[in-house]
């Protein structure tokens, strides 16, 4: 679900008296959605909890946005302040495209290709 749905969504449930706490990465988007509690993690989009394997960094956001969710009676942004599996480079890498990773990226974008129409071909969505 995109940062802007899980906003409207986030709203829609406090109208009705329904705490929540938005984790995102995407602090541009969800800010202006006006959600009354967002805890921003630093991460790559697709990844607000952290990395994958990571269950000490997404933990701590849960348990960091449930104290949120009961602590905080006005709107909030929290950074987290964490970091990406322990590496803060990877902002330079992120969708960087270069004369290193280009036949690889479009290897991997034909696979993808692939795999999709297959799976279209089959009746199954993403």
């Amino acid at each position: 679900m995109c940062h802007q749905s899980v906003s409207l969504t986030a709203r829609h449930l406090e109208e009705r008296g329904i705490a929540t706490t938005v984790i995102g990465s995407a602090m541009d988007i969800v800010t202006h959605c006006n959600v009354p509690r967002y805890l921003h993690n630093d991460f790559p989009l697709g990844n607000p909890l952290g990395a994958p394997g990571d269950r000490e960094t997404q933990m701590m956001s849960v348990l960091k946005a449930l104290r949120l969710a009961v602590s905080a009676k006005e709107p909030v942004v929290e950074i987290s302040g964490r970091s990406w599996a322990g590496d803060s480079r990877w902002k330079q890498r992120y969708n960087k495209v270069d004369s290193d990773n280009r036949d690889e990226l479009q290897r991997l974008g034909e696979e993808n290709r692939r795999k999709r129409a297959k799976n279209k071909a089959a009746g199954l969505a993403r």
